[in-house]
């Protein structure tokens, strides 16, 4: 009698377990195939030029990812580095949990996915630039020449002498500072009826 209470109870459970694996697999489908079917379909960006990225999100892995390996080159201490390091590895997290492109973009809040791409890309060739450029490379001995404010400019330093400006914008500048622009530009909208008014009759 013990024996085939076992069973039944063992058969039960086994029953159940089935059960269970069946919901885990439908819910897997659910993610894997109905979410991104069900996902809204984005049909244009609404800016001149920024055409629709349809598989955004896979764009934006490929990009981040590849951003976190070139960024390796970069010593680690410096500053870029860190900062670009901590907002990729957010955003490429963000861009692994989700599928919908409106999460990505209300998560993020840093404009549409095409936007993030654009971004990412110039990311991309702006480390290859700081890698070329070296701006961290600078000897611990090199010296730079510091001009005083009020020590002379040497001859080799070119100077950048603005043009002046219009004899206007002193006047308004004046105005402004004295209170007076109100009064002028009520008394400008005074005349002005007044001078239309005489063209007329002079026509006349």
């Amino acid at each position: 009698m013990h024996l085939c209470t076992d069973r039944l109870t063992h058969r039960t459970k086994n029953q159940e377990g089935g059960r269970v694996d069946e919901r885990e697999r439908e819910k897997m489908f659910l993610r894997m195939v109905a979410r991104p079917l069900m996902a809204k379909v984005k049909e244009t960006t609404g800016i001149v030029g920024l055409e629709v990225v349809p598989n955004a999100r896979e764009v934006l892995i490929s990009l981040y990812s590849k951003t976190l390996k070139e960024i390796q080159a970069v010593p680690e201490d410096e500053g870029y580095r860190k900062a670009v390091e901590s907002f990729t590895r957010h955003r490429l997290k963000v861009c692994q949990e989700e599928d919908d492109w409106e999460i990505i973009e209300k998560r993020l809040a840093s404009g549409q996915v095409e936007e993030l791409i654009e971004e990412a890309q110039d990311e991309l060739k702006l480390i290859a630039k700081m890698i070329e450029w070296d701006p961290w490379g600078v000897p611990d001995d090199y010296e730079c020449e510091v001009i005083e404010n009020d020590a002379p400019v040497p001859k080799h330093i070119p100077l950048h002498r603005p043009g002046p400006l219009p004899e206007e914008f002193y006047k308004t500048l004046e105005a402004v500072t004295s209170g007076t622009l109100q009064d002028a530009i009520s008394l400008s909208k005074k005349v002005e009826p007044a001078i239309s008014s005489g063209a007329s009759q002079s026509k006349e």
